[in-house]
């Protein structure tokens, strides 16, 4: 039983991780790629849509993203989503496609990404220390229910606080590695 718990903590906490990397991908460092725009939601007939539901995205170049909706009418929607998201881009109709250039990053910019990748690591803390948290809950249960040992159970909270302090050691060397991408000119 404490063997499901551990595994179980574990098994969440990789998964906290593998949202960091994703997250964090999505982070752009000057060069256009099309996961920018997965978390960018469009007013879908009332419905808040991911972009790249309603249209296909693609690279016109290097420097641009290519969005062409599904249905001609949504091309403003999704001009007004991507311009009201909080990655700074300023898209333009052209026809039916909405192109969005992407800017050189300046000093200034670079400092707001770097805060908008503190805080993605920062739910992931949180979201690991609630992992750890939700462990500890079901070990208390487990000792409540007498199904194993104070000593057994206190050795299995210690092992969930390794574990923890691991993914947060890793949470930690993933913000340093892409704020020196970010840095990097």
């Amino acid at each position: 039983m404490i063997a499901d718990v551990k595994q179980t903590a574990e098994q969440k906490m990789k998964k906290t991780i593998e949202t960091l990397k994703n997250d964090l991908a999505k982070v752009r460092t000057g060069r256009a790629h099309t996961g920018i725009l997965d978390h960018v939601m469009v007013d879908y007939y009332g419905t808040p849509t991911p972009v790249p539901q309603v249209a296909n995205v693609t690279l016109v170049d290097a420097r641009t993203i290519g969005v062409t909706p599904w249905e001609k009418k949504m091309a403003g929607a999704i001009e007004k989503a991507i311009r009201d998201s909080d990655l700074g881009l300023n898209p333009a109709t052209v026809g039916e496609m909405v192109r969005v250039p992407m800017p050189a990053l300046t000093e200034e910019r670079r400092k707001d990404l770097i805060k908008v990748v503190h805080k993605e690591a920062e739910a992931a803390k949180v979201a690991v220390r609630n992992v750890r948290r939700d462990a500890n809950q079901h070990l208390k249960d487990l000792l409540k229910q007498k199904k194993v040992a104070e000593d057994e159970e206190r050795r299995a909270q210690d092992d969930v606080q390794k574990l923890t302090d691991r993914y947060v050691a890793e949470i930690d060397k993933l913000l340093q590695a892409k704020e020196a991408d970010l840095m990097a000119v």
